[in-house]
């Protein structure tokens, strides 16, 4: 886990990699495969240590050999110089839209920049004369282990470390995950649940034992780090909250992707809101490490709907528009959540929800999904006032058509705060609540 303070000025070292892990198992023998893998890790280590290792920063000339005396090109650059300079080299989108090549300095640090990010690498060839290669040929049933080691190592400097002391200190924190990957590799070497090791480090950190907080998809995620997909996250995140006297704010729990219509190729203005509702929905539970799969597709909601014997055949391909209760339905089949519902006769009574609203948000962290009418959104939110009985909602809305602009989607309202009077007044409302599963 990285804490990052947005009040301190220093940077963050990242260095990531693969290490090739190979190894000959000839023994099923426990000790015998102990102790093989553990030399294997050794070569790892002695390879990290050696001086053909090379760490090269990203989006910029700079070239470090940390175990040559901390080597760097360009000879502009010292092992003295100081660390955050590094920053004066790297080539921002700016200068790569404006022809300007990476080999010219910027004039000044962007404040923006605090995530200096490498790459690990080792040199393939060396110096002076080479032996012949020789080929051994050997008969006997083994197992060959490989796989690949997703190096991701971080330091924190400040502003006055020099280039020396923080490729010490991050060759000592690479060494040190290679250490706990063998670790875990010994320890878990026979397909061992993890689930013992999470429930360890919950009580190691004094972490509420209902929260996913150690699977994969919790892992930090860095502010200039692009997302894969293309989705937005969490855009609510920009905006300001309301002022209601005596109020509080309660939201989401967690990052969602925002699902709205004409994403993915699929065609679905005019019928798919509930659809993309339910995709964002999907897409919380995902991105908190409860669920493995994949958001799921419209063909893949309506498929799960006939298999529950909700729909007919024929409502796969189609663009028949679905629900509260069909939202819940999949969340069920598809995730194995449960899901509570709330009935409103007419949306004048939406008004009066904020307790049971504000509750859900503090108990389970969900988006809701909300149908009235024929139309649906997604609630991220409420601001409350338990004495006045005012009330907003943060609406993340599905019907959006356009690119993943968060400027023109919070600008425009796609993302935003609501009163009362954006319900339809006198149309009914069926809400749908997922309910956290309480796992770790």
């Amino acid at each position: 886990m990285v804490v990052t303070d947005s009040s301190d000025s220093g940077t963050i070292l990242r260095v990531r990699g693969p290490l090739e892990f190979r190894c000959q198992l000839d023994s099923t023998d426990a000790l015998l495969m102990h102790k093989v893998i553990s030399r294997t890790f050794a070569t790892l280590h002695s390879q990290v240590k050696s001086e053909s290792c090379v760490l090269t920063v990203c989006e910029s000339p700079v070239i470090i050999w940390p175990n040559k005396g901390v080597y760097v090109t360009p000879e502009e650059i010292t092992p003295n110089t100081l660390c955050e300079d590094i920053h004066q080299w790297i080539q921002t989108d700016e200068q790569e839209s404006a022809g300007k090549r990476s080999s010219k300095k910027k004039s000044k640090k962007s404040s923006a920049a605090s995530v200096i990010n490498l790459s690990l690498m080792m040199e393939a060839t060396k110096t002076g004369p080479l032996s012949a290669p020789i080929l051994r040929r050997t008969l006997q049933k083994s197992h060959f282990l490989s796989t690949t080691l997703p190096m991701d190592c971080v330091v924190r400097i400040t502003c006055s470390d020099t280039i020396k002391d923080a490729f010490e200190c991050l060759m000592e924190a690479l060494t040190h995950q290679l250490c706990e990957m063998e670790k875990v590799t010994l320890q878990h070497i026979k397909g061992t649940t993890l689930l013992t090791h999470r429930k360890e480090l919950h009580q190691q950190f004094e972490l509420q034992g209902d929260w996913p907080y150690f699977r994969r998809a919790n892992a930090f995620h860095f502010p200039n780090e692009l997302y894969k997909d293309g989705y937005l996250r969490n855009p609510h995140m920009v905006l300001t909250h309301p002022t209601l006297d005596n109020g509080k704010v309660y939201l989401v729990q967690g990052i969602y992707s925002y699902h709205h219509y004409m994403q993915d190729h699929v065609d679905d203005n005019g019928w798919g809101c509930a659809y993309r509702s339910l995709q964002t929905i999907c897409s919380w539970f995902q991105q908190q490490g409860y669920v493995e799969r994949a958001v799921p597709t419209h063909r893949e909601i309506q498929k799960a709907l006939v298999d529950v014997g909700d729909k007919q055949g024929s409502f796969v391909g189609s663009r028949q528009w679905i629900g509260s209760i069909e939202v819940q339905a999949v969340l069920n089949q598809l995730l194995e959540v449960t899901s509570k519902i709330m009935f409103v006769s007419q949306g004048s009574e939406l008004a009066s929800k904020g307790r049971e609203l504000a509750n859900h948000f503090l108990t389970e962290g969900t988006p809701i999904m909300i149908g009235g009418g024929v139309l649906a959104h997604t609630i991220l939110g409420v601001a409350w006032s338990e004495t006045t009985g005012q009330i907003r909602y943060l609406i993340l809305d599905p019907h959006y058509t356009g690119a993943e602009n968060l400027q023109v989607i919070t600008d425009k309202g796609w993302c935003g705060w609501k009163g009362p009077d954006f319900w339809d007044q006198t149309a009914y409302y069926n809400l749908c609540l997922p309910q956290r599963p309480k796992v770790i």
